[in-house]
């Protein structure tokens, strides 16, 4: 089983840092939006969850021969009232460019990414919902 780690510093009563063992960093914050300056814990959440099953995505449409001008997944969570304000339900909608890719087998490569290979969906309660759409260039 492999482990991973990382090491989360207070900097302040609000921001944070995390480093991970090869030294790359993440600073965080839990200020309001107008005084915000970094992304919470929850907005990494989402942003884990998005760009996770965005790799996938991506290399698969690769490994079929598919060109991939540029690639977005637009992530919401819908987050319970009570505390812990946990994700209830999360949706990401894949927005892909590219000249000869087809709808249905952009869906087919989406629904795998998520239900199958991304560990960060794996690793949610959370009720993950998706869509796939293809904007040509």
């Amino acid at each position: 089983m492999a482990k991973r780690n990382v090491t989360v510093t207070m900097k302040a009563d609000y921001e944070y840092e995390s480093v991970n063992p090869q030294g790359n960093v993440v600073q965080i914050d839990m200020y309001d939006p107008a005084e915000k300056k970094a992304q919470s814990p929850m907005d990494m959440l989402l942003t884990s969850l998005g760009s996770c099953a965005s790799v996938d995505a991506v290399l698969m449409m690769k490994k079929k021969r598919r060109e991939v001008v540029d690639m977005k997944v637009e992530v919401e969570g819908d987050r319970n009232d009570g505390v812990p304000a946990f994700y209830t339900d999360i949706h990401l909608k894949f927005i892909l460019v590219s000249p000869d890719a087809k709808e249905e087998e952009f869906a087919k490569v989406v629904a795998l990414s998520v239900d199958k290979y991304c560990s960060v969906a794996s690793s949610l309660k959370s009720n993950i919902t998706y869509s796939s759409e293809i904007q040509r260039p």
